[in-house]
């Protein structure tokens, strides 16, 4: 399935199942993520910011799988630890997650993925 299909399954989701490749084991792992529609993109915020292993996961092997529902994406993440970028998407999880929730869940906010869907 395409991104079409996963950007109407994420319609009613709070979370997304993020599927990366493990740059020690090379096997994939699992995970459901918080993440903010952002028109052709998906922006995710790691827990631990640049020290979540699922990040650093990303940095090595890019490609990743998506899904939700039924409906399953896969393509290649841009991470960034630029902090202008990173503060865009710790605002944009603030509007739709709580300014509150995402200053307790996120304690350190130094790293963010973009995933361009189109």
């Amino acid at each position: 399935m395409g991104s079409d299909e996963l950007k109407s399954a994420l319609q009613n989701a709070n979370e997304v199942e993020l599927t990366v490749t493990g740059r020690k084991s090379g096997r994939e792992s699992s995970r459901p993520l918080w993440f903010v529609e952002e028109g052709e993109k998906l922006l995710l915020l790691p827990i631990s910011g640049s020290d979540s292993n699922w990040y650093r996961n990303i940095r090595k092997t890019p490609t990743i799988g998506l899904a939700a529902d039924s409906a399953e994406f896969h393509g290649d993440a841009k991470p960034t630890e630029e902090p202008s970028a990173v503060d865009h998407v710790v605002e944009a999880f603030s509007v739709k997650y709580g300014a509150d929730r995402v200053k307790e869940y996120y304690p350190k906010v130094d790293a963010a993925v973009e995933v361009p869907l189109a």
